[in-house]
């Protein structure tokens, strides 16, 4: 049964000191807020993490869809207990909307990231830029989907203007409610291999799922007409198999996606802009005014779109914050642990001299 959900060979090496233990592996394909579900040789089952395991693990340690677990099983119950996550091949991860440390996994061990976005209002290339950096850097394969093509009235246009700024990994046009382009899109996942679609709400998700997979498995609603915006429609993150053999992964729209030490992600979906920099007369060039710069010189061309530079430029500046407040975080915390180290050495030593009389003898 694992084997359909794409257990390979090669995490029987990472697996064994868990089958040592007495665990037997299974894979996460379901998240709810209460828990999770496991597909196991035994079938689905319900599953919650040990508590060791909840204890320990940091926020993106936690159980993911797409993790490969070791499971203790309750049969009869038909439950099962997460006591440890193996390593994962590629991780999609975010940051949490309240924290500027915690991670939050929105899919681990994945091969295709399918970055989606549709074809009407809501098309926005420098929301696809910030998606493919992220794509790029959890170690999937990117694949830009543009849905809703039946209303647009040229999306081979808007499908060639995204393609340019999207560092050479394809890019596809389909209609769900229309079935075109879903082959092309299937013949990107091979058997055993797990996608998972990301994307805002209201681009087609879940209706892109529903037809990939000839059923109405996941809720879609209609997206508001004022302004082309849809509502979440998917409330957890599940895994399903599809018809060809490989698997999907749904997950809940992500309206902004916090970039985490993503400087290879950036690298790869602004290569050209990187490499218009290394041509700049001076290496500490500020691309402002000064002479030589072959930045300005490609903007006042319109070699580079404007857009595309300013995108590029908060982006940087975004992630150069997130890494500068993370370090100073970093920071008061060890200073508050060397504090405490502090304070309680002398506490100890208030305390030990607090119990010899006048002369340096111990108090009986």
């Amino acid at each position: 049964m694992i084997k359909q959900y794409g257990w390979l060979e090669a995490l029987t090496k990472a697996f064994a000191p868990h089958a040592r233990a007495g665990h037997v592996p299974g894979r996460v394909v379901a998240q709810h807020r209460d828990g999770y579900q496991v597909m196991t040789d035994e079938g689905e089952l319900r599953a919650k993490a040990s508590g060791r395991l909840f204890h320990k693990a940091r926020e993106a340690d936690h159980p993911a869809v797409g993790d490969w677990a070791a499971l203790s099983l309750n049969l009869v119950e038909r439950t099962a207990t997460i006591h440890a996550i193996l390593p994962r091949s590629s991780v999609f991860v975010r940051r949490a909307a309240d924290s500027i440390q915690t991670l939050q996994v929105i899919a681990a061990n994945i091969d295709v990231a399918f970055v989606v976005t549709s074809l009407n209002a809501d098309l926005n290339p420098r929301r696809i830029e910030r998606y493919l950096a992220a794509a790029w850097q959890s170690g999937a394969r990117p694949v830009v989907v543009l849905t809703k093509s039946d209303l647009a009235e040229d999306s081979q246009e808007q499908a060639d203007a995204i393609a340019a700024l999207a560092a050479g990994c394809p890019v596809l046009t389909v209609s769900a409610r229309q079935g075109l382009g879903l082959d092309a899109l299937l013949a990107h996942v091979a058997p055993g291999e797990t996608c998972v679609l990301i994307g805002s709400s209201g681009v087609g998700k879940s209706t892109l799922v529903n037809a990939l997979l000839g059923e109405d498995r996941m809720a879609t609603r209609e997206i508001r007409e004022a302004d082309d915006q849809g509502r979440h429609t998917t409330s957890h993150r599940q895994m399903v198999l599809l018809p060809g053999g490989g698997l999907l992964l749904d997950t809940p729209g992500i309206r902004e996606v916090g970039l985490i030490e993503a400087e290879e992600g950036l690298g790869v979906v602004f290569d050209d802009i990187e490499r218009l920099i290394e041509t700049c007369k001076f290496n500490d060039c500020g691309h402002a005014g000064e002479p030589g710069c072959a930045v300005r010189a490609a903007l006042d061309s319109g070699a580079l779109d404007a857009g595309r530079w300013a995108n590029f430029q908060k982006l940087g500046a975004e992630l150069a914050a997130v890494e500068a407040k993370a370090e100073r975080l970093a920071k008061d915390a060890e200073r508050r642990r060397l504090a405490g180290l502090q304070k309680a050495y002398r506490a100890s030593k208030k305390d030990a001299k607090g119990g010899l009389d006048s002369a340096g003898r111990r108090r009986t």
